[in-house]
């Protein structure tokens, strides 16, 4: 789906990319997932992010923004 190569990040940037990319923090509760969610097109689209570690898998960080359809050109701008 993605052309574009993604980066291994910290959770702490990929949070920053999430709300820059116009996902917002929805919770966080006793785990280390945090839940962000993103409306695209009148859906609500949501997904967990692992927090508090110092570089996530490239892969995980793909399956992240698709979960929440980022597009190519969403991504581009972003990364």
């Amino acid at each position: 789906m993605y052309k574009i190569k993604i980066p291994s990040v910290s959770s702490v940037k990929l949070s920053k990319l999430l709300k820059k990319g116009g996902a917002v923090f929805v919770r966080q509760r006793g785990t280390d997932h945090a839940i962000y969610a993103r409306i695209v097109k009148d859906k609500r689209y949501s997904a967990p992010v692992i927090m508090g570690k110092k570089t996530l898998d490239p892969n995980y960080c793909k399956r992240i923004f698709r979960q929440l359809k980022f597009t190519d050109e969403e991504l581009e701008k972003l990364l």
